[in-house]
């Protein structure tokens, strides 16, 4: 699970240098240009990617690589996937249809409605939504071999089930991360499971049972579900976890309980269902339209190394033809970007099956991968145009916000 790193907010400063340029005016770019970009991907390292671009009533989606590094079995475009943490905008959309009902204030404190598991008046519901409660993260205490340097956690825990309220605890176990509401947020997964709980406090429905009646079937998604066992549902691909090159050859977790992230990042999609759904929300089918500019009133949040502008599950990318909002996902060994216009007439999904790829260097930082560069130009192409996306030499590595470091 995770949000758009802080290579996303690298981008905006590297290729926007703080401005926003013109929204893109250009048609959809030629398939063969998009087929082209997303080959490279495949090229650079990438075991398999998929991808769907639209732009208007015009729509492209392709496939490259494999699906199974063993058998060879090649990748689909409509192949479901694991998308973390954009479940997050799935569950804060959930929550806010709570708000318009009235049974959910944004600023009153999570106590009135969790009181057995938040104490005093300090964090808001909306803290929970744009990650500044300084709520730490559980995942460290749902993981705990990487405290100890070590990734044995990761296949101890594959068909592990647990609790949202044990999450909970994982998470407030930790000293926060600052003070509630003061800025820059601090991204945390704990977040997201509170709010599950309070959708659930408040409809009286279980939160995953929620969001599929009345966020996923709204929206007309026929292929995107929280899944009931460890299997992905439906065509599917492998999901291979590198960790930074501590897992060589990378280690398939395709079959994984994804109990243990919840409403903050177990749904499973296919690329043309998540541009479906931001399509839906941006044009405002799912809540009001003042509730979405609610929804995208951003602060600045830390992740990855970066601060992003992030709103109520949602977050702004300033490319150089103009802002997208979206998310992007990274859960064991996959990774999803989604990205559209404000109209949600321009957008572009994409899943990858190999996560952390790239490696750290000495002073634990990220050194960009080839895979990056790629992702880079494909994204460029589908949202900016391949004359602008050839002009940049910028890599993209969107998926490190949850970086997972092992302690030295």
């Amino acid at each position: 699970m995770s949000i758009l790193r802080r290579t996303l907010a690298g981008v905006s400063t590297l290729l926007v240098a703080g401005t926003l340029a013109a929204p893109a005016q250009a048609a959809a770019p030629p398939g063969g240009e998009l087929r082209a970009t997303l080959e490279a991907i495949h090229e650079a390292g990438m075991y398999g990617v998929y991808s769907a671009v639209r732009d208007g009533g015009s729509s492209w989606k392709g496939a490259s690589g494999v699906a199974d590094v063993r058998t060879g079995r090649p990748v689909k475009p409509d192949m479901v996937h694991r998308v973390g943490s954009i479940s997050k905008t799935f569950t804060a959309v959930a929550v806010l249809q709570q708000v318009e009902r009235g049974k959910v204030a944004l600023d009153a404190p999570v106590s009135r409605y969790l009181p057995d598991l938040i104490t005093g008046d300090a964090i808001t519901v909306r803290m929970l939504l744009n990650h500044t409660s300084h709520l730490a993260d559980y995942i460290p205490g749902a993981f705990p071999s990487l405290l100890e340097g070590s990734l044995d956690s990761l296949e101890e825990h594959r068909y592990r089930r647990v609790e949202p309220e044990e999450l909970v605890r994982l998470g407030l176990a930790f000293p926060p991360t600052g003070q509630p509401g003061t800025t820059p947020g601090s991204y945390s997964n704990t977040n997201y499971i509170l709010a599950g709980l309070l959708l659930e406090k408040v409809s009286g429905m279980d939160a995953e049972r929620y969001i599929t009646r009345h966020v996923i079937q709204k929206a007309g998604l026929r292929r995107t579900s929280f899944p009931r066992t460890p299997r992905i549902p439906g065509p599917s691909s492998g999901a291979y976890e590198s960790f930074y090159g501590l897992f060589d050859p990378p280690r398939d977790f395709g079959v994984y309980d994804m109990s243990w992230a919840g409403t903050a990042g177990a749904v499973v999609s296919t690329m043309d269902d998540l541009n479906r759904f931001y399509r839906e929300l941006l044009r405002g089918k799912l809540i009001r339209s003042g509730t979405l500019a609610e929804m995208q009133r951003t602060v600045p949040v830390a992740a990855g190394g970066g601060l992003i502008p992030y709103g109520l599950g949602i977050y702004a990318a300033d490319l150089p033809c103009g802002r997208f909002w979206g998310h992007d996902g990274a859960v064991w060994g996959m990774l999803t970007q989604s990205l559209s216009s404000p109209d949600g007439s321009r957008q572009i999904s994409v899943g990858l099956n190999r996560a952390k790829y790239q490696t750290i260097d000495e002073n634990g930082q990220l050194v960009p991968h080839a895979i990056d560069y790629a992702f880079a130009d494909h994204l460029l192409t589908a949202l900016c145009g391949p004359a602008q996306a050839r002009t940049l030499s910028t890599p993209f590595t969107p998926f490190q916000a949850d970086r997972f470091q092992l302690k030295r």
